[in-house]
């Protein structure tokens, strides 16, 4: 019999190659193809494959129900979740280690327990002893949530097969569980794709919700074949910096809701507690009247949230000036640098730039532009923006001010939080929706970038200082 040769799957795209390469040749991605060896009998099955029933088709018209969800009773988490867990789902969890991921699902399984829900909690990375320690720091103690601690995929299957009334099972994580039938050790492509999908199709067949827990790689994209992220309905990324008390968890896939919803959570003492304003407390340490900063509105999902943007600019008197992103795309400020020297007669080049959004949140929509760039034009005069104006907007190569979406929601936070001005993108006459403004807030709309400018350059030129 011919030996079976291992191939190399790439962990990006799920490529197979037949020897190892520093790139995949299919998504281009370099030093992503993990050895995979092949299951024995593979082939025998295939020649010996029995012709298939068929499949029956139907229409797109009919009635299906919605499907039915189980609230975990975390409100920050039931919003990322559009609602709370749907029956026979699999979600998947990642983040970087130490960011409180076991906290967040303990907690979440004990709030399931106490509402008389049956709860699974499966580690293969920690003991009984360490997950009861937890649970005594995090007051969950008397929670009935039933605890294992197990690594071998046969025998979690088993266990689930004798469990009828199981709404959720938590397993923490799926890199170390170990199926005995491949050849290969846990973590590995082979083992996490085989095991994702033993435990999907459990889940599926007998009904109850699935949480994996998975890690992430230095770049903090989940480690992994990316097939596994395909496979499972949900996709949330838990987000934050160690440095910082705020947590973030981001929705990156949801088939049973909206994607790009957050919840914000802090770090305390006692586990993770909800943030129900993160808004509030992304400023709540602002000090206003200091060049350099600015509060954008942002939006994340459905949920608008202000936070404050910080640039800082230091002379460079030789070699080539630094850019030092935080929380946003550097890319990005790099066109607008280009947009501010080029459209605008602001003169950077000659500075190192640094970029902070606070409060360790990162921002990724293009209504962040004006914001920025109010930063960046307050820190090259040393006037500080308006301490009760905030500012959204998108800007264009051409320097023009585009309009984002959602401004109504926008504008109403930011009269919740006592703004009363706003610096965004001038309307089309007679070409968008009237824009409802909360009372108390002052628009100044703005058509191109060089006009904030101007306006900031006079109120510099009252103050003594140029550009």
């Amino acid at each position: 019999m011919a030996r079976l040769a291992t191939r190399f799957v790439c962990t990006e795209c799920g490529a197979a190659a037949p020897k190892w390469t520093g790139r995949c040749e299919a998504c281009g991605a370099w030093n992503t193809l993990e050895a995979e060896a092949p299951s024995p009998g593979a082939g025998a099955r295939k020649a010996g494959r029995a012709a298939g029933r068929g499949v029956e088709f139907v229409g797109l018209a009919g009635e299906t129900p919605l499907p039915e969800r189980i609230p975990v009773g975390i409100s920050e988490f039931d919003r990322v979740l559009g609602g709370g867990m749907v029956q026979a789902s699999a979600i998947l969890v990642g983040g970087d280690p130490g960011i409180g991921k076991s906290t967040l699902l303990l907690q979440a399984a004990a709030r399931l327990a106490n509402a008389g829900k049956r709860v699974l909690y499966i580690s293969g990375e920690e003991s009984v002893a360490q997950i009861r320690l937890r649970a005594d720091r995090l007051g969950l103690r008397d929670a009935p949530v039933s605890l294992a601690s197990a690594t071998v995929l046969a025998d979690i299957l088993g266990a689930l097969e004798s469990e009828k009334h199981a709404s959720l099972v938590v397993i923490d994580s799926i890199q170390t569980i170990w199926d005995e039938t491949i050849e290969s050790a846990p973590g590995t492509v082979a083992q996490v794709r085989s095991n994702a999908f033993a435990l999907i199709r459990a889940a599926k067949t007998q009904g109850f919700a699935l949480m994996l827990v998975g890690h992430v790689t230095k770049e903090g994209a989940l480690a992994g074949p990316r097939v596994m992220e395909h496979m499972v309905d949900v996709v949330l990324h838990f987000e934050g910096d160690r440095g910082h008390q705020f947590r973030i968890l981001r929705g990156a896939k949801n088939r049973y809701g909206a994607t790009d919803e957050i919840g914000v959570f802090e770090m305390t003492g006692r586990g993770l507690a909800e943030v129900a304003n993160p808004s509030a407390l992304f400023l709540a340490e602002r000090h206003g009247h200091v060049a350099g900063s600015a509060v954008f509105a942002g939006l994340e999902g459905s949920r608008p949230v202000l936070m404050e943007v910080q640039a800082l600019l230091a002379s460079n008197a030789g070699g080539s000036a630094r850019r030092s992103v935080i929380g946003w795309d550097s890319g990005r400020l790099s066109m607008l640098l280009a947009v501010l020297d080029s459209r605008c007669g602001v003169k950077l080049a000659g500075h190192d730039v640094y970029l902070n959004v606070a409060g360790g949140l990162r921002v990724s929509e293009p209504a962040a532009d004006l914001a920025v760039a109010a930063a960046l034009v307050s820190a090259a005069t040393g006037v500080p923006t308006d301490p009760e104006t905030v500012f959204f907007g998108e800007i264009g190569l051409s320097g023009e001010l585009r309009q984002v979406a959602q401004a109504d929601l926008r504008l109403k936070e930011a009269a919740k939080l006592g703004f009363s001005r706003a610096t965004l993108p001038r309307r089309v006459a007679g070409g968008n929706r009237r824009l409802a403004t909360p009372d108390g807030i002052v628009l100044a709309e703005y058509g191109h970038l060089s006009d904030l400018v101007a306006a900031t350059a006079g109120r510099a030129s009252r103050s003594g200082d140029e550009i």
